[in-house]
């Protein structure tokens, strides 16, 4: 009997499953403040900017079911094991995203004009690390050609 997409167990318990579901979200979010923040800077628009730090915040939120699910398909999918190659990588940039994003949300707060400028930075590093973090896992996953 095949199982059921819908029954709850299938979504739960599934192996690493809710790792590859949440990790979308925080994805858009952080892509997303930063075009909010491009639009906002451009037009000069302090609602854009606003909502380039609000969709910043939610997006640190929200990684961080992401790194413990992540974390959780490591122990129990492959028991622990030493990381290597791919994995690995994609462990350490998934990492490095979460305190980037985290980064970016503190510099919210700081208003001069420095710290402005290393705010645009820390965006495009975490905008690139999270592209790389989930080009890592395409592959992880086996979806861009296995690990």
């Amino acid at each position: 009997m095949m199982e059921s997409p819908f029954d709850p167990r299938t979504v739960l318990l599934a192996k690493h499953a809710q790792h590859v579901v949440l990790v979308h979200f925080p994805i858009g979010l952080c892509l997303t403040s930063v075009v909010f923040e491009v639009l906002g800077k451009w037009r000069s628009n302090e609602a854009l900017i606003s909502a380039s730090y609000y969709n910043q915040l939610a997006a640190s939120i929200a990684s961080l079911p992401v790194v413990a699910t992540g974390l959780l398909a490591w122990q129990f999918q492959l028991e622990g094991s030493k990381l290597k190659g791919n994995l690995l990588m994609h462990l350490v940039f998934g990492l490095a995203t979460s305190v980037l994003m985290w980064l970016v949300v503190a510099l919210y707060r700081k208003n001069e004009a420095r710290w402005i400028r290393l705010r645009y930075l820390a965006q495009v590093l975490t905008a690139l690390s999270v592209s790389v973090t989930g080009h890592l896992g395409g592959f992880v996953s086996g979806v861009n050609g296995g690990q």
